[in-house]
């Protein structure tokens, strides 16, 4: 049995049924004429969210994709030190001495999966410097993801690969030149190294555009794509990645006064965060109706359930398999 036809027979009810919703909601919403952004939260590179994700891109079931500066580089991690990762089944139970052992074997936890520092952070990291001091030589700036995109294309990271290049979802992003958001770059590895080469001297800060310039650039994106069917909104957790870009709606009716920008025009979220008062991750869709995102009659779900269950079988029933 297909896996799509296995989770259409059996889930039927709840969250269950909510999974179902928001897939079918995703396909027909893609048959229309529409366009979807994925949003990527929390760890969902170290998940191994690529192994599906990397699909979609491939068969254009997305055309535009926000993550974190984690998920952006930890996809790519995984790609080449694969192997040097430590599976901590019994994480629950670490002490604070267990964790310290960790970090001193250069270990750094993402719940129950260990990423090796010498492997995966200072191997890209050298590469990485390459590509921003050559950009900088030349009077260039990029956006962190064209960083990563130029390494990758390269070919200088294939002596490493350590898994399947089909499953990693910025190799496909990058074959592929998909547009990237990546909001909050600065917090991530590679982001506190660039900032230490600048702090060091060695970089200008200039060399790699902001956070600003992402919100201007997806500004033009969005006026350039909403026509029609419109742009859907599928976020994989909460946080920045899915508040950043869901904002560019509100900005251009509001502050730049476009009254005929359209809101966004399919809506889901999957989320374990408790429903709750102020938190964004725990918001139910409805709200960000006053905020000017959503329309009475966008389709909205929520799936309140792990994100690593339920995004590759929501990929699965959009992909047919």
């Amino acid at each position: 049995m297909q896996i799509s036809h296995f989770l259409k027979h059996h889930y039927k009810h709840f969250n269950a049924a909510s999974l179902i919703d928001a897939a079918d909601g995703y396909v027909a919403h893609l048959n229309e004429g529409g366009k979807m952004m994925i949003t990527l939260a929390g760890a969902m590179s170290t998940a191994e969210l690529g192994k599906s994700l990397a699909e979609m891109i491939r068969q254009d079931k997305v055309q535009i994709i926000s993550c974190t500066g984690a998920n952006l580089e930890e996809d790519i991690m995984n790609l080449v030190a694969h192997s040097h990762y430590k599976r901590v089944p019994n994480y629950r139970d670490l002490s604070p001495t267990d964790e310290w052992q960790l970090l001193e074997n250069h270990y750094n936890r993402v719940t129950d999966t260990c990423i090796p520092e010498e492997e995966a952070f200072r191997r890209l990291q050298k590469h990485l410097i390459r590509v921003w001091s050559e950009a900088e030589s030349k009077g260039e700036r990029y956006f962190p993801h064209e960083f990563m995109y130029q390494m990758l294309l390269s070919g200088e990271l294939e002596q490493y690969y350590e898994i399947d290049p089909k499953d990693s979802w910025m190799l496909a992003a990058a074959e592929k030149n998909i547009p990237l958001v990546v909001p909050g770059w600065e917090d991530s590895t590679m982001g506190n190294i660039f900032a230490s080469y600048c702090i060091k001297g060695q970089l200008k800060a200039s060399t790699t555009k902001s956070g600003i310039e992402y919100m201007m650039w997806l500004a033009g994106w969005y006026t350039q794509n909403c026509e029609g069917k419109g742009v859907g909104f599928f976020q994989v957790g909460g946080g920045i990645a899915g508040d950043f870009p869901i904002c560019v709606v509100p900005m251009l009716y509001q502050d730049m006064e476009m009254h005929d920008v359209p809101f966004w025009s399919y809506f889901c979220q999957i989320s374990d965060s408790t429903t709750s008062y102020g938190s964004y991750s725990g918001a139910v869709p409805n709200e960000k109706i006053t905020w000017g995102k959503l329309d009475i009659s966008t389709p909205k779900y929520i799936v309140e359930s792990d994100a690593t269950i339920v995004a590759p079988l929501i990929f699965a029933i959009v992909l047919g398999w």
